[in-house]
């Protein structure tokens, strides 16, 4: 039987214009018979995120080169959340994983490459990367682009944004500080949001190197793995080994796990469905719930905790997070180094990786207990919550390790809005008392592209008259660093017909964290039996139109196609 590069060659040698291609572009005659690795990066002038990729991508190429292969380099960036919030184009975010996904399926089919590289740091391109190499299956190895250095005062990306929005802080000077430090350095923002969380879940599902996800971006370390990571697609060319002998439930199990244990963004509970579509598996969100149940919340990063993200992979990383977990993670999954997770776990410990990192994080006067706390230590179970009720039947989502203690159980009137801005001005402008229930709905994929919230809910959270008292549920999704009683992807939305359409200002809404539940519970301000809630579900729901809204373009293909969110909001 032929080998996979013998069958990748034996495809390539059928139309000769292809050789003639690559020696227009500097291939040599030796080129063309060397196994052809595609490496695709995100780098553009797109935000800091992707900005230093090309490097990333390079060192990647020299380490292909030195084990005999021929890389060749493609690029499509991606776009951020924070350049497109409080306009349309945060409808455009979660599309665009869809999109970013499709451009590496071309790429990757239009030649018989033998393997391929993907390089990304932030929200969505890590999801679409790990998305093509599950829909593609040649041998693939995903590398992070790391973290953003923190600013001052361990400050975040998002330290002082909403107070400068709601106009808090007046002062030029204040101002042009935070626009001169937010982002000191490229690399993703410093906080455990959906950017950092996707890099722990790359290496969690055993894509990425051991080691890798959230190295500070301006460390030569990064550079070594990226460099790493091209030696080591050569071998798993020659062993044949893709992404779907390394994407098993086993590996989506073990990720969950990692995310209850880290803070992770609620946004992974549609990433990691949308990569288990991409190899035939169908992620059931209510593993999220079922292990969250279980698994010790042991990280302290913000927005959960106090240190930012280049701290964790100071303290160890992920594999430190997978070490204090063995008992609860199979540690016989394969994984991109060709080895088990056991495996690659004791050759960290036998080179010294844990004791050479560990020395930065006593640079800043703390020790490894302070950032990842032992596991016998850890009061905090879990830090995610799928809830189900008269809202939200097919479930909806909760960081509950971001939320105060005593918001866990909450009843209050509902305020209704049908898009973020009507909410967000209202918030603002002082027009919502302590103990309301936010809705901003039709913000789900059918409704809008399912954008984030964040304006909104870095705006109550500033509020000291809001931020411990008001909750706020949408059909949308949040950001990765929303703090306090946030409740999104409520399914099914409300452009589909979901009971969310038919909540009114005044309904009664019950929140109960610990027993998982998200209802109605009384009309126009008074407790109501649930048959008598249904009947007027039933009237109001005969009288409902869903509103009409244009759309063309990309924005009009994903709307139309999109799949719930607790599926994984991913195209039909």
């Amino acid at each position: 039987m032929k080998s996979y590069i013998q069958r990748s060659k034996d495809v390539r040698k059928l139309w000769i214009q292809s050789d003639a291609l690559h020696t227009g572009i500097g291939w040599n005659l030796e080129d063309l018979e060397k196994p052809q690795i595609l490496v695709e990066d995100a780098y553009g002038e797109s935000h800091p995120g992707s900005y230093h990729l090309s490097t990333l991508s390079e060192q990647v190429r020299i380490g292909i080169y030195e084990k005999g292969g021929r890389p060749a380099r493609f690029t499509t960036t991606d776009i951020c959340d924070g350049w497109a919030q409080g306009h349309d184009g945060m409808n455009y975010i979660l599309a665009q994983r869809e999109i970013l996904c499709n451009m590496v399926e071309l790429h990757a089919s239009v030649i018989p490459w033998d393997g391929m590289v993907l390089i990304s740091s932030c929200d969505k391109a890590i999801p679409a990367h790990l998305m093509a190499a599950g829909r593609i299956n040649i041998p693939t190895i995903f590398v992070p682009g790391g973290s953003m250095r923190p600013g001052p005062n361990m400050a975040t990306s998002l330290t002082k944004v909403s107070e400068i929005g709601r106009g808090d802080i007046t002062s030029e000077k204040e101002i042009n500080n935070y626009r001169l430090t937010g982002c000191p350095s490229c690399g993703a923002c410093q906080f455990m949001g959906t950017a950092s969380t996707m890099q722990c879940m790359a290496e969690a599902l055993g894509m990425a190197l051991p080691g890798s996800a959230l190295i500070p971006a301006t460390l030569r370390d990064i550079l070594d793995w990226s460099r790493k990571a091209g030696r080591k697609i050569m071998e798993l060319v020659k062993k044949n080994i893709t992404p779907r002998d390394i994407l098993t439930p086993a590996a989506f199990r073990n990720a969950i796990i990692v995310h209850a244990a880290i803070g992770g963004s609620t946004n992974a509970m549609i990433h990691l469905p949308a990569i288990a579509h991409e190899v035939g598996y169908d992620l059931d969100i209510e593993l999220f719930d079922e292990l969250n149940h279980k698994i010790p919340h042991i990280c302290n990063i913000t927005p959960s905790g106090e240190y930012t993200t280049e701290l964790l992979w100071f303290a160890g990383g992920i594999p430190m997070v997978q070490l204090a977990l063995k008992d609860y993670l199979d540690l016989d999954v394969m994984t991109v180094t060709g080895k088990t997770l056991r495996e690659n776990l004791e050759d960290l410990e036998r080179e010294g990786f844990f004791e050479r990192v560990i020395g930065y994080l006593h640079n800043y006067g703390l020790e490894r207990k302070d950032v990842i706390k032992p596991v016998s230590e850890t009061k905090l179970i879990g830090s995610v919550a799928v809830l189900r009720g008269n809202i939200a039947p097919e479930g909806a989502v909760i960081k509950y390790s971001a939320v105060p203690q005593n918001m866990w159980h909450h009843i209050g009137p509902a305020r209704v809005f049908n898009s973020e801005e009507e909410a967000y001005k209202a918030v603002v402008e002082g027009k919502i008392d302590p103990g309301m229930v936010l809705f901003i709905r039709y913000e789900g994929p059918r409704g809008s592209g399912m954008p984030e919230m964040l304006m909104t809910t870095e705006a109550i959270a500033v509020d000291p008259k809001l931020n411990a008292s008001v909750v706020l549920i949408t059909d949308g999704r949040f950001s990765g660093g929303t703090r306090g009683p946030c409740i999104g992807h409520v399914s099914p939305e409300a452009a589909v017909g979901g009971p969310i359409a038919l909540v009114e200002d005044g309904d009664l809404i019950e929140l109960d964290i610990e027993k998982r539940k998200l209802n109605v519970i009384g009309i126009k301000g008074k407790e109501c039996p649930s048959e008598v809630i249904e009947e007027v579900f039933k009237e109001r729901r005969a009288k409902w139109q869903k509103p009409q809204k244009q759309r063309r373009g990309v924005l009009k293909l994903y709307t139309e196609k999109a799949v719930s969110a607790t599926k994984g909001a991913y195209m039909e």
